[in-house]
């Protein structure tokens, strides 16, 4: 047989602290939601820091054929971007997550959430598995897609 201290298994410790940093890439859709509340209660069992990151891609709104961009279009959508995040923040935080952020970022959403998971050492990233146009989905990937196969750290997929 083996030695008593041969384990297979990492003690309760080690597993507890698998996961010291959770980010849920966010945008207020069925499937984002979806992503919160399995982030949410990974955040509690493993007593990590939830990051809540949503991207304003304001290339997508370039590529609707309105440019310039009115300034007033612009902030409702960083509005509506804050409210999702103080929303999912609030959630987090009723439902007993101690440790709670929310962000909201501009750019391409995948390579937002990535170099913000980069550099602020997220262990997990929570993504849901849809939240684009089937149109352009086809065309440019989903940014599900793009997070599990570019991240350094593992990504969950929630459908």
């Amino acid at each position: 047989m083996f030695h008593e201290s041969f384990k297979f298994y990492p003690s309760n410790r080690e597993v507890i602290n698998m996961f010291k940093k959770i980010l849920v890439a966010y945008d207020g859709s069925d499937h984002a939601m979806r992503a919160l509340d399995i982030g949410i209660d990974l955040a509690k069992k493993y007593e990590a820091k939830l990051d809540i990151v949503e991207v304003v891609d304001t290339a997508a709104l370039l590529g609707m054929g309105v440019a310039p961009i009115p300034g007033e279009i612009i902030q409702q959508v960083y509005n509506k971007a804050n409210t999702d995040v103080n929303g999912a923040k609030s959630k987090a935080q009723s439902q007993g997550v101690k440790d709670v952020e929310g962000v909201v970022l501009e750019g391409d959403p995948a390579a937002a959430v990535l170099e913000y998971a980069g550099k602020n050492g997220v262990d997990l990233i929570v993504t849901g598995s849809r939240g684009l146009s089937t149109f352009k989905r086809i065309v440019l990937g989903s940014v599900s897609t793009k997070l599990v196969q570019e991240a350094k750290m593992p990504v969950l997929v929630v459908k």
